[in-house]
């Protein structure tokens, strides 16, 4: 298919980017650091660094890696939530031309066990909150060096001494544990001043990160992904957001995790970028806490998931806030569901946009053009430099409007899962990776995801999909949330059953299925109705079917 979505760029979004404009991440921080040095680059818990602290900081972190025994390319874990240490960290390692491995730090000691020993990390820089969890594995490991931290450990004294005592003491958040051979981040600070930081020469196909992924179908498995990825898809969102973008004047909200992959790039990296601000959210599961601290922002930018959206609107005070400098809310990492998306247009007064990104892209695949009046239930074109095709489960391409599964290429598809050759080259053929998403593309190259291949239904041979069931219960005015599974049937095969945790509590199991009779064919409407407090989530809220699949 020829690429039909690119007479849909608005002007000023170029077909073509040049994914070797850099030869590496190093190469545009260094840029950014001159460009900004005044800028506000990060703020977390009222605390500001600058572009010229990051890069000073961040420098000295990596004449302490350098000087500790480690080498250019040893992969070095990251294991907090967003605090100012991880921006300090992450471009600590980058410059010391080491690999960063993000670690989920809600995770179990086996989880954390499998990660750190397949990716190879040599060291690790973790939260004190998580220590104990790697305490249970530290001696299954061969890790060089533990470096860690506590929340408050960047807040000027004494707010530092006060947050990190309530929140060990009064809050009781960092479980007692006991680790060997470790070393406090401001430690490793002024050790890294007693030393010179050498530059490495890091070039595009050099490893920056290893990001695992979820590990839903079965063990997590680390996608390699190099600088000329990364460097390849922050000039693909460059070119997206160019023509809405001042440099150095966007203020970014980064309310989820900058070790998840989508955060990792729309806030972090990307704004890195352009000079802008990023404002650190450690806790945005605090609804309340949230919607205060964006009250003392002119916020212009916020990422998010839906399940992040919808609290928000839920959340009192949220409509009450300024939104005359927002110019983008991007919604990725799960489907926006237009309930949520039409009421963040009521309240807000911008247009929610939806993209599509994976792990193994650096993500960004696909977005929504930023000129578009209304939300369009799609996850929008193709970003400069990319092909995406429908096929079939032979491979051929499917005629235009039928669903298939989602292939891409392009620039910022990973190199291949790290240590799995069997599991690469079942997912990219010919450059061409396999999403596992099911998905279908418009005459005007609009492109929308129906469902992952894996989590499909079928009824009585008819293929259903839970995103389609998923978004006509949350239009009831009294769903908060929902999550559709199939669940086995001696007649049909499955039925669909839904999950629903209830925004009005009169709601009733007869109302809801009422309801779902008016708008979906009969075969699709849910057989069962299970009422919830809470449905279980990743750690960026991302609803997890797999979980109530396995109950």
């Amino acid at each position: 298919m020829e690429k039909i979505w690119q007479k849909r760029y608005p002007e000023g979004v170029p077909y073509e980017i040049d994914p070797d404009r850099y030869s590496s991440l190093l190469e545009i921080f260094e840029e950014s650091s001159i460009t900004y040095a005044e800028r506000p680059a990060f703020v977390n818990l009222d605390r500001y660094i600058t572009f010229k602290e990051l890069d000073e900081l961040s420098k000295t972190f990596a004449a302490y890696l350098q000087s500790s025994g480690l080498k250019k390319g040893d992969p070095v874990a990251l294991m907090m939530p967003n605090l100012l240490q991880y921006p300090i960290a992450l471009f600590g390692i980058l410059r010391a031309g080491m690999v960063v491995v993000n670690v989920n730090p809600l995770y179990t000691a086996r989880e954390l066990k499998h990660q750190l020993e397949d990716s190879g990390a040599k060291a690790i820089v973790i939260l004190k909150n998580f220590a104990t969890t790697l305490e249970k594995v530290q001696h299954e490991l061969s890790l060089n060096k533990v470096i860690v931290t506590a929340i408050g450990d960047l807040l000027p004294a004494p707010k530092r001494w006060v947050v990190n005592f309530a929140v060990r003491y009064i809050k009781k958040m960092v479980p007692a544990y006991n680790l060997d051979n470790t070393i406090e981040f401001n430690a490793t600070l002024a050790e890294g001043k007693r030393h010179s930081y050498v530059r490495p020469t890091v070039v595009g196909s050099d490893l920056a990160f290893l990001q695992y992924t979820g590990g839903t179908t079965g063990v997590s498995k680390g996608a390699m992904l190099t600088h000329r990825n990364m460097v390849a898809n922050l000039e693909q969102v460059s070119a997206v957001i160019n023509p809405l973008v001042e440099n150095g004047k966007e203020v970014a909200i980064a309310a989820l995790p900058l070790y998840h992959i989508f955060a990792l790039t729309a806030n972090c990296l990307t704004f890195m970028k352009h000079g802008g601000l990023n404002v650190l959210i450690t806790n945005p599961r605090d609804m309340p806490g949230f919607v205060k601290e964006l009250s003392k922002f002119k916020f212009t930018v916020i990422p998010g998931v839906n399940t992040l959206f919808n609290g928000l609107l839920n959340t009192p005070g949220f409509s009450e806030l300024d939104f005359k400098e927002l110019k983008v809310a991007l919604g990725g990492g799960m489907a926006v569901q237009r309930s949520v998306a039409d009421n963040w247009a009521k309240v807000t007064g911008t247009v929610l946009l939806e993209g599509y990104g994976l792990t193994e892209c650096a993500p960004v695949v696909t977005t929504n053009p930023y000129d578009i009046e209304h939300y369009t239930g799609s996850i929008g074109i193709p970003v400069p430099s990319t092909d995406l095709k429908i096929v079939d489960d032979d491979g051929n391409e499917v005629p235009m409007g039928e669903a298939g599964e989602v292939l891409v290429k392009g620039p910022q598809v990973m190199v291949g899962y790290l240590g799995r050759p069997e599991a690469t080259a079942k997912s990219i053929k010919d450059g061409w990776f396999a999403t596992g998403d099911m998905g279908t593309v418009d005459e005007q190259g609009f492109f929308r995801i129906v469902d992952r291949k894996k989590d499909m239904i079928l009824v009585s041979g008819f293929n259903v999909y839970p995103n389609e069931i998923e978004d006509v219960v949350a239009s009831h005015p009294k769903v908060l949330e929902v999550a559709a599974i199939g669940v086995p049937h001696e007649a049909s095969g499955e039925v669909v059953k839904v999950f629903v945790v209830k925004k009005d509590q009169s709601l009733t199991e007869r109302e809801l299925r009422d309801y779902c009779r008016e708008n979906l064919t009969a075969y699709k409407v849910p057989k069962l109705v299970e009422f919830r407090d809470e449905l279980p989530k990743t750690n960026v809220g991302k609803i997890l079917r797999r979980a109530l699949k396995d109950e």
